[in-house]
């Protein structure tokens, strides 16, 4: 928490005291104030440490005169000191307070204009999201339905074309682009009004969309509507210019509601010429195409069992929304909004979705309205509160598990996944979601359950949804949503830069 906390005056009063104010829905102000006892010692000590392992000119290790240390190093000791003083007594006051915070705290000035002061106290004030207060409903006897999916030769086959387009090879195209072909490109998005881009990106990598997709597709998160129309008959080196508003749930607070402007240069291109069956049936070491098949045949009813669960749980999700009242902030922080998103980014890539069908949806998530934005946030707190009443833990083993299952659908190694969770520092909510889904598991377990055929159970929620009603509030079906709407773009242009060429 090195540069989070913030100062306000600080008192002449030698006092250890926090103030808790309420200052909105799941909001709070903290006041803190460190006695200059306590800053003295933490001071003292940090002196000493520096002395002890600092070696100067002239001096042994450990034998450089204090007086001397303190003008060389004492700007960066105090301030050093400062963060940790700070660091320490907000960890001190949410604990001692019981305060349960969401995210990193806010400070309401900047820490580098505190100061510390021989002889008076620290005092400075930081605002937190906090988990609203609330009372569980009845967990009792919540009526399910439990749909029951079953695995058919169109199944298996939908499947053996994923594993070949994933095992196939990438070949260079520069033009010509039909439905799942990946272009790569150089990317600025400006708001109107802007000399400066908000988002630039060198190489964007932008998935052509098909017809399953209604033409739509993701340019850096964003949902467009008529991609697939703006890219058609584009070339490398071709540029296209579209005119959108940023989503009104975007993470990036400055790009809601803004008038923006995408350009896309088109720098690379390719196409996956899928492998042979054969080529799938060696790389898994099966013997033939009718052992791959049956292996296939397996993993698609272990996914059929996770579809079914996911839409068990969904229904639980839907109860407790319905059942919960709690008060929201009136304003939704990017804090709150991105780990809406990275929760359903984990969830969907277990699903088995690739990349780039990832960051489809989670496009289509950015451009819902705000009410289902505000439900997932909503879910998010109920279902933390959830974990918390039945007390669910979540092992390093479930973690792993759930790492594998990830690499399975990916066709990638458990540490390669692993390692790139880590990296975009996504780790953590492999965890998260593995608690939440254990505490709707625990409903489901004391839930009033009733098996129902398939068909029934689509048709069921097609119908809600053309309704307008049980539209989904978590992504917990592997299928796109019908509705999420789009930024669409106002005005687009095609630009030919690239020189004669054949079209």
């Amino acid at each position: 928490m090195a540069d989070a906390p913030a100062t306000a005056d600080a008192t002449s009063e030698v006092v250890d005291d926090v103030t808790v104010e309420d200052i909105g829905p799941a909001r709070k102000r903290l006041t803190i104030i460190i006695p200059p006892e306590t800053i003295s010692e933490k001071l003292e000590d940090s002196v000493d440490t520096l002395a002890a392992s600092t070696s100067l000119p002239g001096f042994r290790k450990g034998r450089a005169p204090r007086k001397l240390l303190e003008r060389r190093f004492g700007a960066a000791v105090r301030t050093e000191t400062k963060n940790q003083l700070l660091a320490d007594a907000y960890a001190k006051a949410i604990e001692d307070k019981s305060i349960q915070a969401v995210g990193d705290p806010e400070p309401v000035t900047p820490t580098d204009e505190l100061e510390l002061q021989e002889g008076k106290p620290l005092t400075f004030i930081v605002e937190i999201e906090v988990v609203p207060e609330f009372d569980l409903p009845n967990l009792q006897g919540v009526e399910i339905k439990k749909p029951e999916f079953e695995v058919t030769d169109d199944d298996i086959e939908t499947e053996l074309t994923r594993q070949r387009a994933m095992m196939g090879k990438a070949v260079k195209i520069d033009g010509d682009f039909v439905a799942n072909d990946l272009i790569a490109g150089r990317v600025t998005v400006k708001k109107d009004g802007e000399a400066e881009p908000l988002i630039k990106d060198e190489f964007t990598i932008v998935a052509v969309p098909g017809d399953d997709d209604g033409g739509r597709g993701p340019i850096l998160g964003i949902m467009i509507q008529s991609l697939a129309d703006l890219i058609k008959g584009t070339r490398i080196g071709d540029t296209l210019t579209v005119q959108t508003t940023g989503p009104e749930a975007h993470e990036r607070e400055e790009l809601r509601g803004a008038k923006l402007t995408i350009e896309l240069k088109l720098t690379a291109g390719e196409r996956i010429d899928p492998a042979s069956i054969q080529q799938v049936v060696d790389a898994y070491g099966v013997g033939s195409e009718q052992n791959l098949k049956e292996q296939i045949r397996l993993a698609v009813q272990r996914r059929s069992e996770q579809d079914q669960a996911s839409a068990m749980r969904e229904q639980v999700y839907e109860y407790l929304l319905g059942a919960v009242e709690l008060e929201l902030p009136q304003k939704l922080s990017e804090a709150q909004v991105a780990r809406n998103l990275e929760r359903h980014r984990i969830e969907l890539l277990e699903q088995g979705l690739m990349p780039p069908q990832v960051e489809a949806r989670l496009a289509e998530i950015r451009a819902d309205s705000e009410t289902q934005t505000r439900d997932r946030l909503k879910l998010l707190f109920i279902l933390r509160r959830l974990a918390d009443h039945f007390q669910i833990e979540v092992s390093e083993q479930e973690i792993n598990g759930r790492i594998a299952s990830i690499a399975a659908h990916r066709g990638l190694r458990p540490d390669q996944v692993r390692a790139e969770l880590t990296q975009m520092g996504r780790l953590s909510e492999v965890g998260h979601l593995i608690r939440q889904q254990k505490a709707a598991d625990r409903v489901i377990a004391e839930a009033k359950v009733t098996g129902v055929p398939a068909a029934d159970w689509r048709a069921d929620r097609a119908d809600a949804a053309s309704k307008g009603k049980g539209k989904s509030k978590t992504a917990g079906k592997p299928k796109k949503t019908t509705s999420a709407k789009d930024a669409s773009p106002k005005t687009t242009t095609k630009k030919k830069t690239g020189g004669s060429r054949k079209n």
